[in-house]
């Protein structure tokens, strides 16, 4: 299958995997934003593992994507939580939620 197929997923994680990592770095010396930087750090490791697997057409993008979307929607739950005080966890909930839609498609 050619990547090709995977464009509008990889497109997803590729702003996801931005937004995660720019967030937990924003966060990572707050004091209670914890959660949040373990969140951003395992959606964002998943998402450049999609993109890879996506890339290369393996036989186990459904189930990892399926993985992804479940810690995309968890990051998506935590970010949530500061978004009204960070733009920068505004920003991550928003591309980890289309991200999560987006593998949801792939995992079907």
């Amino acid at each position: 299958m050619s990547h090709q197929t995977f464009k509008a997923c990889i497109e997803a994680c590729v702003s996801c995997l931005e937004e995660c990592e720019h967030c937990a770095n924003a966060c990572i010396d707050q004091a209670g934003m914890g959660g949040c930087t373990r969140a951003c750090r395992d959606c964002a490791d998943l998402c450049g593992l999609c993109i890879a697997f996506m890339s290369r057409g393996s036989a186990l993008v459904r189930q990892l994507c399926g993985l992804c979307a479940t810690a995309c929607e968890q990051c998506a739950a935590e970010c949530e939580k500061h978004a009204a005080h960070h733009e920068h966890c505004r920003r991550c909930a928003e591309a980890c939620r289309k991200c999560a839609a987006e593998c949801r498609k792939m995992a079907a």
